[in-house]
């Protein structure tokens, strides 16, 4: 189920790769949950987070996915982060792009959201990049949404 582009990789997260990589990328807390989710129902394979991976390294260099599975409505939010050291290499854009077209691939969602703070340049420049559309600022948090093609 790994995605692959020209210079990454995107593995799923599971308590087997986790393993394998625990020593060599700091776990946050959203990681932790998804185990154990993922333990109660493996349906959420995918709908978590996946690590992305430089293939040229082989190394982790960040994490990205989706809080959760599709429900009725069939919206999905993603989220993502990219080491320090690897920012600004357009690794974000690029692994980001890639789950939203698996996501929409899977006919299992019509829209991808997401949130930042209003002065996260960075991310601001990403989500630009992938076309998603800024929809309500509320306090210093802007929500965007990217429409499936139909």
């Amino acid at each position: 189920m790994n995605i692959k582009t020209k210079r990454l990789t995107l593995v799923p997260c599971t308590e087997d790769f986790l393993l394998s990589i625990s020593d060599k990328y700091e776990i946050g807390p959203h990681i932790e949950f998804h185990i154990e989710e993922l333990k109660k129902d493996a349906t959420m394979l995918g709908w978590g987070p996946w690590f992305v991976i430089d293939n040229e390294s082989d190394s982790v260099i960040g994490d990205i996915g989706f809080k959760g599975k599709p429900q009725a409505d069939k919206i999905v939010e993603v989220g993502y982060g990219i080491i320090s050291s690897e920012c600004g290499k357009g690794y974000a854009t690029e692994a980001v792009n890639e789950i939203v077209n698996w996501a929409f691939a899977s006919q299992k969602v019509d829209s991808v959201s997401a949130e930042c703070l209003d002065d996260n340049y960075a991310s601001i420049k990403v989500l630009k990049k992938l076309g998603m559309q800024e929809v309500e600022k509320e306090d210093n948090m802007i929500k965007w949404k990217l429409q499936r093609n139909k």
